[in-house]
């Protein structure tokens, strides 16, 4: 049976409420804004500021960087859709959107796995931190997040390409992404999820798992450091595992349907694309001494600083 592919598709969106729409366009307008002024803060202060030579700090730069260009792909298409009537997206369109999506996604995940690690080799082989984690070391652990970001997300796109769509075209959305794709095919798709699911959902339970486990083991270790160790460990720590929690639950909870509902993977996908970049450069700022005396520097004047 042959198919005739569509050519677009129409994205239904975050909710159908109209009187809101434009009240909610202000207001991820105003989250955009400072999801992009924060964390490009962050960034230019570690470049800016001795606190790039750490590795940790290094690999900060990177998921800010992430963080902006993850947001990117997602943000300017959900606001400009907010207040137009007709909400159409190509199909070469929604298969870039959704490669970025899970391209900057996925290295995100990467990189916070390397953070980990790098606190990991910090707190419990303190002694051989500088060569383990060595300048050449942390490039490798940044270029093979790229890569296997990449790989994932090609597969993503491959997946879905090769599907016929021969309507309806409304996507139950508000960015492609493969779950939503997928409902729209003209053929059984369960196998395909079962795939996605794998890949995808039992990659980020194992990875979320790995990441709890490994700062149990780096909690643990740090009983044996004295009280300003343990406390300055604590406060990075904390960071780290704040970001992992609002970055990994509504991911899993969207790659492994518990149930057949849609809406919930749209709010879910509103925490890992909107809301967790928006507090990131919080988290790592407001109780990291390092940064705000590096912000102190970068941006000055020191004296409004002082004052504050």
């Amino acid at each position: 049976m042959e198919y005739e592919n569509i050519t677009e598709f129409i994205l239904l969106g975050l909710f159908s409420n109209e009187d809101a729409k434009a009240t909610c366009s202000v207001i991820f307008s105003l989250c955009y804004l400072a999801i992009l002024s924060g964390n490009l803060a962050v960034l230019l202060t570690i470049r800016g500021s001795h606190l790039g030579e750490q590795p940790m700090y290094f690999f900060l730069s990177y998921l800010s960087f992430m963080d902006v260009c993850f947001t990117s792909t997602v943000a300017p298409k959900l606001i400009i859709d907010l207040l137009v009537q007709w909400k159409t997206i190509s199909f070469s369109g929604c298969m870039s959107q959704m490669f970025y999506a899970h391209f900057f996604g996925a290295t995100e995940i990467f990189i916070l796995v390397a953070m980990a690690y790098d606190r990991y080799v910090a707190i419990c082989r303190p002694l051989h931190y500088m060569v383990i984690m060595s300048r050449r070391v942390c490039y490798i652990l940044v270029m093979a997040s790229v890569i296997g970001a990449f790989a994932h997300s090609l597969m993503q796109v491959l997946i879905i390409i090769q599907l016929p769509f021969c309507g309806p075209n409304q996507i139950d959305h508000y960015f492609c992404d493969v779950f939503p794709l997928l409902k729209l095919a003209c053929m059984d798709t369960g196998l395909l999820k079962i795939i996605i699911v794998t890949t995808t959902g039992v990659l980020s339970i194992l990875t979320f798992v790995a990441l709890v486990i490994s700062y149990i083991i780096i909690l643990f270790t740090l009983r044996t450091h004295s009280s300003e160790g343990r406390r300055k460990a604590l406060s990075t720590c904390g960071s780290h595992i704040t970001v992992v929690f609002m970055f990994f639950l509504p991911l899993i909870f969207t790659y492994v349907p518990m149930a057949d509902s849609v809406s919930d993977d749209k709010v879910f996908a509103l925490f890992y694309t909107m809301i967790a970049p928006l507090f990131n450069p919080l988290i790592y700022t407001l109780r990291n001494t390092d940064m705000k005396n590096a912000m102190r520097k970068v941006w000055g004047p020191k004296k409004l600083f002082e004052k504050n």
